[in-house]
């Protein structure tokens, strides 16, 4: 069918592509589509989406938003994007606490892959779902809420309990961030100070290119006015505030990132990207990241700059993000506070692969988890066995789906010797 992934590096594999336009179609769809796996905004870059069979993208299901009568909860589509939830929140004077740096994901391919945006105090996108409504391997139509026993299995689900229709999101009144970016910035020798710098912020990015120890740039995203800070620093950790709008990727144009130096609403700030500048052009990168314990992270880093001879041929750009612990089984940063290693490659899969084969073991000492939607080289089967939880996932999976109608190779191998 040629059905591939935004960066074109993975052919699903489908023979067919199924669009439903109601929540009823969709329900006939899976009673009677044998094997199905449903495709979000295709931001994966491995074969968590892939199967031989069926396709479904919910896309064109209807887009509203329902606010909870006492304005603590909004009710939200699955398929939509996290850029079009957002404005629609805004609207409301309504706000999530974490974004990532991508508007253009879905809500529930996000989640369901534990995605995650950054600061010491904010968890991953995940954690803000407080139900979630799917249609199940029956057909039927279920609603998983945070206090029942399955809940911490049903968010960060990998598109293996069904198809998510809708998501419920505890949200905060909205606010303004202020974004600054800061060149050329030193921090080291990498101990408790790299921790340090990753909470001086409500959000902190830390770039790097490897070609030294310092880092290319750092973003620091500050709540306003509850950070209590207006003006910036002329300098940051050693390095100037940026002259101008930044790029993560250096040399990069920076059209299509959103606005620096300024004070904007949440949605305009916490991610790196603008919903109305298309992500870079399809086939241009590869990503990977790895999330480590709080604690280890330095140590990690450290080790990561010693073979950044092996990397840096092959990274447009590194980012460092600090995450909150959360309560969902398959999260990477499930029961843990972590730092996030994120790669962003040139688009060289051989290459990649060679350079992960370096780096996987390497990070494996500080028990990485890796990214389940991004490209990593660790066997599935022992990636699963780094969460704790990985039994009472699979058996909340085999409960819900016992004939496997929407598993694929790759929920297999994390579930399979839990069975």
């Amino acid at each position: 069918m040629g059905e591939q992934n935004w960066a074109g590096n993975v052919d699903y594999g489908a023979a067919r592509l199924l669009r439903p336009t109601s929540v009823e179609q969709l329900q006939d769809m899976v009673r009677h589509a044998g094997r199905v796996r449903v495709v979000g905004s295709r931001h994966s870059f491995n074969e968590l989406v892939s199967t031989p069979d069926t396709l479904i993208s919910l896309a064109e299901l209807p887009f509203d938003i329902e606010v909870g009568a006492d304005g603590r909860t909004a009710t939200v589509p699955g398929a939509a994007t996290y850029g079009a939830v957002t404005a629609a929140l805004h609207a409301h004077g309504l706000a999530l606490p974490a974004l990532a740096s991508l508007p253009h994901i879905s809500v529930a391919g996000a989640c369901a892959t534990g995605t995650h945006g950054s600061g010491d105090g904010v968890k991953g996108l995940a954690s803000a779902v407080t139900a979630v409504e799917f249609v199940q391997a029956d057909g039927a139509l279920e609603t998983l809420r945070r206090n029942d026993p399955e809940f911490a299995a049903a968010v960060v689900n990998l598109g293996a309990i069904g198809a998510v229709v809708r998501v419920t999101f505890d949200v905060v009144p909205a606010f303004d961030i202020r974004q600054d970016v800061y060149d050329d910035v030193q921090i080291g020798p990498y101990g408790d100070e790299l921790l340090d710098a990753l909470g001086q912020a409500y959000s902190v990015s830390l770039f790097s290119d490897f070609g030294s120890d310092r880092f290319t740039m750092a973003w620091l995203k500050r709540k306003v006015p509850s950070d209590g800070f207006a003006a910036p620093s002329p300098t940051w950790r050693g390095g100037p505030l940026a002259d101008g709008a930044r790029h993560p990727v250096p040399g990069q144009p920076p059209l299509g990132t959103t606005r620096q130096s300024t004070v904007g609403p949440w949605h305009e700030r916490l991610p790196h990207f603008r919903l109305d500048v298309p992500p870079s052009s399809a086939g241009n990168e590869l990503q990977s990241e790895f999330l480590v314990p709080r604690g280890q992270a330095p140590a990690a880093w450290r080790a990561l700059l010693q073979v950044r001879e092996v990397i840096a041929p092959l990274l447009q750009i590194s980012e460092v993000r600090s995450i909150a612990g959360e309560e969902q089984w398959l999260s990477p940063a499930y029961a843990r506070d972590s730092v996030g290693f994120h790669f962003t490659w040139v688009p060289d899969v051989v290459g990649v692969d060679l350079a992960l084969t370096v780096l996987e073991p390497l990070l494996a000492q500080f028990d990485a988890r890796p990214h389940w939607g991004k490209v990593f080289v660790t066997p599935v089967r022992e990636v699963a066995h780094r969460y704790p939880r990985i039994a009472d996932f699979a058996a909340v999976v085999h409960r819900r789906d016992p004939e496997g109608r929407f598993r694929n190779r790759f929920v297999e191998q994390v579930i399979g010797s839990h069975a």
